[in-house]
């Protein structure tokens, strides 16, 4: 106010510039501590290093919890909507025995439990929303369903103690009674995993919000979603057919889990009619259902479990290596050793014999964290199916029987027949020659149907994963040797077959063909040289050559231009393509040699190897040397990598291809002093990358890019993505201070 006739303006200007530099010179401050920053960095803390349980606080339990919550407070509404006992007295089965109304005080608490579960639900979900802070929520979440909890418990125990009605033989208990222990138990259970939730963000576990993905809202949405279609559904069908509403209820779930049991069907006109968009769109609301769960529990889930797999056999390699002292590939090679004196040994474990630059030796790391990936994820696949096969059968067995206990008194069942029961319902057969007549057995089938659901879900594609994975496989071996040749050719197959059938003992590498003979003189080549020699040669001559017909055609490429693209694209060929390796041998045919001629053998071995071992091996295309070609390069590779997002399995990139992009945002595989050998930290000791920004990572440490929560399309797509955003803005600043000069 004191300036509001712009006496000051000049001054005023002059701030707001001074501010603005300051503002851009805290900007350029930041993009150089990125630039600093190494590849392998992951900004924030990586999944793989968080134990498993915490990821479950944090998300799954909410996640459950949000589900079967309001599945607890439909099993309290059904609790409500009945008396609780029934007099059994000259009737035959249950559904014909008379309702004995209950105290008025026991269905008022029943129905404030009800209110105040409902309560704890909305607070629950005004806090998925972000319309209610966590610290809030939370609390009136877990305390209203102890509440309600502890008040079904106390209701459900009186009933059956001080409000047993003599002769006890003569009254049963409705399904609405079974429904409110049902609830009670629900009730505790989720507010048992919102505590655990609650302590872990409490104790700064992870922040104090919940981290569920859109997929996983939409999961818990359809989930109440087809809990109140199939209630609503009940509603009307039980006033149409004059079916108790729990009975309805029975039949409704029975429909909708397309088991069809028959015990319970409609008989009239309009309710056969309504029948057909009922079971319609209920089947495909539950056919949504199915397929959250899957993409949820099984697609998200297992990255979790491979993480935190392949960093604990990651550590246990690491420590096992260091016992036995055979880390010294870990080690980097900092500086090649020069000539030797004496002639070298040509032992297996010489160092020398392999010749290893520290380019060869990242690459022997990198095949060490396949290695581990590899073992990770198939001990993850049958583990998964270990856990879903074993929950599956205790849901089987446990669940037939109760279900022998509920109808031992009425049908006499024998726990085979509860055990085909359970079978035939849970493999959605349905015969309908065996049904549950007793309140309790109906009541704990709708209960036990929505926990079966999951559990067959996850059993069904976890099988998917490891057993009719491998049947296939197996299948599909033995066509590509008998009716359905495969492109390899018949030797590769074989050797395939031979290597399954051996489990990885014959020919643990690839051999490619060389006839004559049945198998043929080969050589052995590495899977990366195979696969890059099949997917990435042709492509690579096709680009080269179509860039430098374009060229031409332009009017740009004289001959000097012309040499250096064929040199760029041999480059490009020897990094898709490397030639075989040889390792140098003791060859016993120098010994038929004149002795100057195996002197010169010899001579020119010794140098090959030392040469070998003094001389960087360029296995990779040169990175472009001007701005404007290495921004192209930067673009083509984003494009390139961008489509590799679309392939499904996600693309696992070979250890020259990882080179490559690396060398593209300024990391050289051939550089020792950005490597440092890993060790396996003690658990529960924080991991060295928080703490060292020098920017040193291992292949095998916990920095290492395949460490990383993402893709691998994802990662490189990233740092690409960065990388040009930076030599972009650098060119802008450099024509800025041009123009200014």
């Amino acid at each position: 106010m004191e300036d509001a006739a712009g006496d000051h303006v000049e001054e005023h200007a002059r701030a707001f510039e001074a501010t603005d530099d300051k503002t851009k010179a805290r900007a350029r401050d930041r993009d150089k501590d990125k630039e600093k920053s190494p590849p392998g960095r992951v900004e924030k803390e990586p999944s793989h290093l968080d134990p498993s349980r915490w990821w479950f606080a944090s998300a799954a339990f909410p996640m459950i919890a949000g589900t079967l919550g309001p599945v607890a407070s439909a099993f309290s509404i059904l609790a409500l909507v009945q008396p609780w006992r029934q007099l059994f007295v000259d009737v035959s089965l249950p559904d014909e025995a008379p309702f004995i109304p209950d105290p008025g005080w026991l269905t008022a608490i029943n129905a404030v439990q009800l209110f105040i579960a409902i309560g704890a639900n909305l607070a629950l979900l005004l806090n998925m929303t972000r319309r209610l802070r966590f610290s809030i929520a939370q609390p009136v979440t877990i305390v209203g369903w102890y509440i309600s909890s502890i008040c079904l418990v106390a209701l459900t125990a009186t009933a059956s103690g001080p409000l047993v009605i003599e002769p006890a033989d003569e009254y049963i208990w409705s399904q609405a009674f079974f429904y409110g222990i049902y609830s009670a138990i629900l009730y505790f259970l989720v507010a048992s995993l919102m505590t655990m939730t609650f302590m872990g963000a409490q104790m700064g576990r992870y922040p104090k919000d919940f981290m569920l993905t859109p997929s996983q809202r939409t999961l818990m949405l359809q989930t109440i979603s087809f809990i109140m279609y199939l209630l609503l559904g009940a509603l009307v069908f039980c006033n149409i057919e004059s079916w108790g509403y729990l009975d309805a209820v029975y039949w409704a779930a029975v429909t909708l889990f397309t088991v069809g049991f028959g015990d319970i069907y409609p008989e009239t006109i309009l309710g056969r009619a309504l029948l057909f968009p009922y079971a319609l769109v209920g089947i495909i609301s539950l056919g949504l259902v199915i397929g959250s769960i899957r993409s949820l529990v099984l697609e998200r889930g297992k990255h979790r479990l491979d993480a935190r797999m392949v960093e604990k056999k990651r550590r246990r390699l690491l420590r096992s290596l260091a016992m036995k002292g055979k880390d010294d590939i870990l080690s980097p090679i900092r500086e090649p050793p020069g000539f030797l004196s004496s002639p070298p040994s040509i032992g297996p474990g010489s160092s020398v014999t392999t010749g290893l630059t520290e380019f060869e030796r990242r690459g022997e790391e990198f095949k060490l964290m396949r290695k581990i990936q590899h073992d990770a994820e198939r001990r993850r696949r049958w583990y998964a199916m270990a856990i879903s096969g074993s929950t599956w059968l205790v849901l089987w067995l446990l669940g037939a029987k109760i279900f022998q206990e509920f109808e031992g008194p009425y049908q006499q069942w024998d726990y085979f027949t509860a055990v085909y029961f359970a079978f035939v319902s849970l493999t959605t057969v349905g015969y309908g020659d065996v049904t549950p007549v007793s309140n309790a057995a109906k009541s704990f089938w709708v209960f036990w149907a929505l926990l079966a659901l999951p559990t067959t879900t996850i059993l069904i594609s976890n099988a998917g994963d490891t057993i009719v994975k491998g049947i296939r496989d197996t299948t599909d071996q033995i066509a590509m040797i008998t009716i359905l040749p495969g492109e390899r050719g018949f030797r590769k197959d074989l050797k395939q077959v031979l290597r399954m059938l051996s489990f990885g003992r014959l020919f643990q590498e690839e051999i490619e063909e060389a006839p004559p003979g049945f198998l043929g003189d080969a050589r052995r080549i590495s899977d990366e040289e195979e696969d890059e020699e099949e997917d990435g040669g042709n492509d690579v001559e096709q680009v080269t050559e179509q860039d430098q017909n374009e060229l031409e055609a332009e009017g740009l490429a004289g001959d000097t231009a012309r040499a250096n693209q064929a040199r760029d694209a041999e480059s490009v060929r020897s990094f898709i393509r490397p030639g075989p390796r040889r390792s140098v041998k003791s060859d016993d045919s120098t010994a038929s040699l004149p002795r100057t001629e195996a002197a010169r053998s010899t001579s020119a071995q010794l140098l090959r190897m030392t040469r070998a071992v003094s001389l960087p091996r360029q296995s990779l295309p040169p990175i472009p040397t001007t701005p404007a070609e290495y921004h192209l390069t930067l673009i083509e590779e984003i494009g390139r990598v961008t489509r590799h997002l679309k392939a499904h399995p996600p693309r696992k990139y070979t250890f020259q291809e990882w080179a490559w992009y690396l060398s593209l945002v300024g990391e050289d595989e051939n550089d020792a002093d950005r490597h440092h050998k890993a060790h396996a930290h003690r658990r529960g000791e924080k991991e060295k990358h928080t703490e060292n920004r020098d920017g040193k990572w291992s292949w095998v440490g916990s920095r290492s890019p395949l460490m990383s929560s993402q893709e691998e399309a994802e990662w490189i797509l990233d740092k690409l993505t960065i990388k040009l955003e930076r030599e972009l803005k650098r060119a802008v600043r450099g024509e800025r201070r041009a123009s200014v000069k």
